[in-house]
């Protein structure tokens, strides 16, 4: 490219890019209100210094278009990127009867309980300086956020979940056909024993724990999760997070 060549492209693009006048370049006729879009402006400008380089040193019939393309190619991607894809954090269940939909759900949508004042939230903690283990899994909630049924069942029992303090409760949820027992506690119930509950439904509201542990308590459910054997197990094992497209998951709402 000569040295009077690129003095004309320069000053070309000074004036596409700058002016607010009618101007023509390569045979096209851009009017003022063009100089608002400067992602057109960029790809065209291209198009002219591309076109004028081919002009002044020739390739091969065969290499030609193809360069021409590349460049073009590679200043709209420079200007135009492709939109970034928003994720968005989806709670999924295990299907454990292997009928194609989950069998259990996270009673407020939220994470588990990480550690705070009073320990961690997570299956197993220390409890107690270590005389006893965390028994469940704590999902972190807002005081009087809904809290959905962790699975499908029955209402067996609401009760107390300290003796001698009769505002935080629990209820008890049984699957017969799935052989499991879910606790969810810290909730003021909407339901009442006997209720069919569907896995997911709303089955009351979360209880502030801020009385009962001051200074620095998480609000959260405490889930506690009994399978076929009677044994006490580990709720993100089968309540899992994952993120996916937001756009996948509005279509799956």
């Amino acid at each position: 490219m000569t040295q009077a060549f690129r003095a004309r492209i320069s000053e070309l693009a000074h004036k596409f890019l700058a002016s607010d006048h009618s101007l023509r370049l390569s045979g096209l006729h851009f009017r003022g209100e063009w100089s608002r879009d400067r992602a057109l402006q960029a790809v065209v400008l291209a198009t002219v210094v591309v076109s004028g380089a081919a002009a002044a040193a020739p390739l091969s019939a065969v290499e030609a278009p193809r360069a021409v393309f590349t460049s073009m190619q590679r200043a709209v991607t420079q200007v135009a990127p492709a939109a970034p894809i928003e994720y968005r954090l989806v709670w999924e269940g295990a299907d454990v009867d292997g009928d194609g939909r989950a069998d259990f759900a996270n009673p407020t949508g939220r994470e588990p309980r990480t550690e705070d004042a009073y320990g961690s939230g997570a299956f197993g903690a220390s409890r107690d300086g270590g005389v006893r283990r965390h028994e469940g899994v704590d999902f972190q909630a807002e005081a009087g956020q809904r809290v959905a049924a962790p699975i499908s069942g029955y209402v067996t029992r609401i009760g107390y979940a300290y003796a001698g303090d009769d505002d935080l409760k629990f209820v008890e949820i049984t699957n017969p056909a799935l052989r499991l027992e879910a606790r969810a506690f810290y909730v003021d119930p909407a339901v009442e024993v006997g209720d069919t509950v569907y896995v997911g439904q709303p089955i009351g509201r979360v209880h502030s724990l801020q009385r009962k542990y001051p200074g620095g308590m998480t609000d959260h459910v405490h889930l506690e999760v009994v399978d076929r054997r009677g044994r006490r197990i580990d709720a993100t094992n089968v309540i899992t997070a994952e993120y996916l497209p937001a756009a996948r998951v509005a279509v799956a709402d």
